[in-house]
């Protein structure tokens, strides 16, 4: 078991801008990846599994839907706090936060601001405790950036709601005792709806290969005449913009994440180019591999003071969706670009799984491509900027 030796890196003064509150999160956080997760994460990414018997000490940081008011189970903190959450677990592993992320911004987000009441006090509180398991149906087999040509639907029954579709990609879908599907009714309008294991027709398959995110699970949701029961339409919100608005809070999460995998890369690489000796010296003490250090740190350093303000903005209800599309794409990339010359750093090392880089490289391939690919960001802030959409 590799002993995780990582100490934090602020060359801003960054926690100057933290509150109390902030710095208790984070590091509440960083000590329970520490003990209970870095130990055993390479065994489980090796294995092709999520860890299950960390949900609870996963609803005991917070990881579940930190900022969901504490009447329905949540912590009731801020964006910055969550973000910050994100950061300490995709610190150690991608999966890991997917696992949180998608559980708080993509199931319960959506049932606290789209459901009814009973909704919230049915479901929450239980999603919150990690009792219960939740998962995002919208990406399908024929429709990923596209999702407003899927073809998952329900018809109206008259006392019930039948579904019928599929839907691929989704993260925690072969142990989710929960859905919220998005689906298209009978005059094509996109609403939410909870699917719960057990309904009849309703499957969960694992999907298998992955060379990326091996530990978080990933599987499809099938819909064969599933019968759903009407109070399980979310009727806040209907529309595309419904789950768009989900994906935002994901995807702030995932800007902050980014940023942790990115300083576990930097924190190797700068404590083993102490320690390597070639040609009579620490490899620290040549040219291009401080090059590649400075570059690191700016690029991390950069991506905070990004994040941090837009955590400042979410707080304040004024981020707009291109701004988190814009942090998104941004700290992805400088993540793996900071995984990829940390690995080379390391030489041989680097792809062993004594160190965490290979690892790291392997998950940010799937973080780049989900929850709006490198390039469809790079779209959504081109249209911001000049008006004119590419997407047409």
């Amino acid at each position: 078991m590799r002993t995780d030796l990582f100490q934090g890196h602020d060359y801003y003064l960054m926690d100057e801008l933290l509150t109390d509150e902030h710095k208790l999160v984070r590091d509440t956080a960083r000590a329970w990846v520490k003990k209970e997760v870095s130990p055993i994460i390479e065994q489980a990414w090796e294995k092709g599994e999520f860890p299950r018997h960390l949900l609870n000490g996963l609803a005991e940081i917070g990881g579940f839907g930190p900022y969901i008011p504490a009447e329905y189970g949540g912590a009731g903190l801020d964006q910055i706090s969550y973000g910050l959450i994100m950061q300490e677990l995709e610190r150690c592993d991608s999966g890991l936060r997917s696992t949180s992320s998608v559980q708080s911004s993509l199931v319960m987000y959506p049932i606290w601001k789209y459901g009814t009441e009973e909704q919230r006090q049915k479901y929450l509180p239980k999603l919150a405790s990690g009792e219960w398991v939740g998962c995002f149906g919208l990406t399908e087999p024929d429709h990923g950036s596209n999702p407003a040509g899927m073809t998952t639907n329900f018809k109206d029954m008259g006392d019930h709601y039948l579904l019928n579709g599929a839907k691929m990609w989704i993260s925690n879908a072969p142990f989710a005792q929960v859905a919220v599907v998005w689906a298209k009714n009978e005059e094509g309008r996109i609403h939410g709806i909870i699917v719960e294991r057990g309904m009849e027709g309703f499957t969960t398959p694992t999907m298998h290969g992955k060379w990326s995110l091996r530990a978080s699970d990933t599987g499809e949701l099938v819909f064969n005449n599933v019968k759903v029961p009407k109070e399980n339409l979310l009727p806040g919100r209907s529309g595309l913009g419904a789950p768009l608005s989900c994906l935002d809070s994901a995807r702030y999460g995932i800007a902050w994440g980014a940023i942790g995998a990115a300083l576990d890369c930097y924190d190797v690489a700068l404590r083993y180019s102490k320690e390597r000796q070639q040609f009579g010296k620490p490899i620290g003490a040549f040219q291009i591999q401080q090059k590649k250090l400075a570059e690191m740190i700016t690029e991390i350093t950069k991506a905070q003071l990004l994040t941090y303000r837009l955590g400042q903005l979410r707080n304040e209800g004024r981020a707009t969706s291109a701004m988190i599309s814009m942090a998104k794409r941004n700290n992805v990339h400088m993540a793996i670009t900071i995984a990829r010359d940390a690995r080379q750093m390391l030489g041989g090392m680097g792809i062993t799984n004594e160190y965490p880089l290979m690892r790291h490289m392997c998950n940010l391939e799937s973080v780049i491509t989900y929850e709006g690919t490198h390039d469809i960001h790079l779209l959504i802030t081109g249209m911001d900027v000049t008006g004119f959409d590419a997407f047409k």
